[in-house]
């Protein structure tokens, strides 16, 4: 599961930096209708992933 996790939660985090790099609202804190969902998601797996490592 970890593995799995993990995976998901690069790739969240890898989407997530890509969209904030091309998106001014997204750069000063303010999501978009696109870059919500993905820094939510990226958030979301975030905090799995590390309370996946928390409780090892």
């Amino acid at each position: 599961m970890a593995d799995s996790l993990h995976t998901r939660y690069m790739t969240a985090s890898d989407t997530w930096r890509v969209h904030r790099k091309s998106c001014p609202p997204c750069q000063n804190g303010r999501h978009c209708e696109d870059g919500e969902p993905l820094h939510e998601r990226f958030v979301r797996l975030q905090s799995a992933y590390l309370n996946h490592l928390r409780n090892r």
